[in-house]
């Protein structure tokens, strides 16, 4: 992009930002006492619900996530926005559905490589938030956003980034000859996928077989750095997400193989951020969450994790797609050992983080995050009363309480039409997790309340023009 072009955005981006928190530094209500925590969210990518062992996998070993759940929060029924990369992540970072910014599409399900849109200028970005509460903010890992430089973290409140812009299969350069088997043997030199400081690619390709481990050095990096100021950082893994690279301490350590590795690996980086937490005295003063983008990505098979006992996996608005093994550690602050059932969703984190932070949720435009304080200190009843269910533009389903009802469905992947349901398919999520015993004859009552509230919710939604169907410049 030419200099004048990303000058303007740069501009039209701080001047909108300015605009719509400034309105609201006079506003003090819901603020929580100093000292401000430092926020760290640690997001896998493809994490499937059943992939850890304190979410109930019998061969892979997560002694330090283990340890996160013991001394901290296991939400059991917590939902990313979307089923795959690019919408779900743009719901984190801006506390919204990613139909309300243009982050989804029904012809593109993700931004690629030759994709001319990104994150709008518009968004408020939890970095933007923190940054203006006074945090130091960093990005590392997968952004997936938008790859041009005015989509790029350093654009959008983040004050430096290390790691790859996209998905780790993406600039592909072998698929002609070796097709579906790049994925089973993968091999650095088969994707030609850059490493990024800040806006400099600084390695191409990027060397895979140690990005889990870099990425965990610059966050420890960063917590040494910025320990005695509030901080904020986002550590966005590229695995379990295919090609699968680990290590070569990792290498065919776990009985679930390959995969297993993977997780093994990033179980460790999550040991080692705790570990120097607690080394720099920072524990106390740092909340921690873990959570993923989406759910497994099944049609890999024993390179795809497992969504448990839940129902399909990556791509699908079946529980297997958006539910999400999450967890919240804080110790002094939340309660070790806890579980929570209340129902909760990755933008959650947006509002939660921006609250005790000091700061203020925008006002001026729809967020969907709900604040989990009370949750999280207290063991309390979540806000959140309704998750809404997107595949693109198209709201498939909705939870309401226990109940979710399905109006439209579709397999993850493949050529099956989409179908529509009237009456919609209706489950029991808290006695039927897996989604197997539609029981709408039963519940006509159910039905009618959960027609109500999508159409409700629908009211809000005003559709933008979508960024993943933007082409690359010429």
């Amino acid at each position: 992009m030419k200099r004048s072009a990303l000058a303007r955005h740069s501009a039209l981006k701080y001047a909108a930002t300015l605009v719509t928190l400034f309105s609201l530094l006079a506003s003090t209500h819901g603020i929580y006492a100093a000292p401000k925590p430092n926020v760290i969210v640690i997001y896998a990518d493809d994490l499937g619900y059943g992939d850890l062992a304190c979410f109930g996998h019998p061969t892979i070993k997560t002694p330090a996530l283990d340890q996160m759940a013991a001394e901290g929060m296991k939400f059991t029924q917590f939902y990313s926005a979307a089923p795959v990369c690019t919408p779900s992540r743009a719901a984190l970072i801006t506390g919204r559905y990613p139909i309300r910014s243009g982050m989804c599409s029904d012809k593109r399900r993700v931004l690629f490589p030759n994709s001319g849109g990104g994150i709008p200028a518009s968004e408020v970005t939890l970095a933007e938030a923190l940054k203006t509460a006074g945090y130091q903010t960093a990005c590392v890992g997968k952004w997936h956003l938008g790859h041009l430089p005015q989509f790029l973290p350093t654009s959008n409140g983040f004050d430096s980034y290390f790691g790859i812009p996209y998905s780790n299969d993406m600039d592909r350069i072998a698929d002609r000859k070796l097709g579906r088997s790049i994925f089973l043997k993968p091999e650095v030199k088969y994707w030609n996928v850059p490493l990024m400081r800040d806006q400099e690619i600084v390695e191409q390709p990027a060397d895979q077989t140690t990005i889990t481990k870099r990425y965990t050095e610059e966050t420890i990096k960063l917590i040494q750095q910025h320990k005695k100021q509030p901080f904020f950082i986002y550590l966005a893994h590229n695995m379990p997400h295919v090609p699968l690279f680990r290590s070569k301490e990792f290498q065919d350590q776990s009985r679930r193989g390959l995969y297993g590795d993977v997780i093994e690996e990033i179980d460790w980086s999550v040991g080692q951020i705790l570990e120097e937490l607690k080394t720099q005295g920072l524990d106390q003063n740092t909340i921690v969450w873990f959570c993923s983008d989406n759910g497994p990505w099944l049609i890999f098979n024993e390179q795809g994790g497992s969504a448990g006992l839940l129902r399909d996996g990556k791509g699908s608005t079946w529980e297997g797609g958006m539910r999400e093994p999450t967890l919240a550690w804080w110790p002094g602050h939340i309660p070790s050992g806890s579980v929570s059932q209340e129902l909760g969703s990755t933008m959650d984190i947006y509002t939660t983080s921006i609250k005790l932070a000091g700061g203020n949720v925008p006002t001026d435009r729809v967020v969907d995050g709900v604040d989990l304080t009370p949750v999280l200190l207290e063991g309390g009843n979540s806000p959140r009363e309704v998750m809404a269910y997107y595949r693109g533009t198209k709201l498939m389903a909705l939870r309401k309480g226990p109940w979710k009802a399905h109006f439209i469905t579709k397999p993850a992947y493949g050529n099956e039409p989409f179908q529509e349901h009237n009456p919609p398919v209706l489950y029991h999520l808290e006695h039927d997790p897996s989604e197997k015993y539609d029981v709408a004859k039963d519940h006509p009552d159910v039905i009618k309340e959960l027609k109500a509230a999508a159409e409700q919710f629908q009211k809000t939604v005003k559709p933008v023009p979508s960024q993943l169907e933007i082409p690359l410049p010429n």
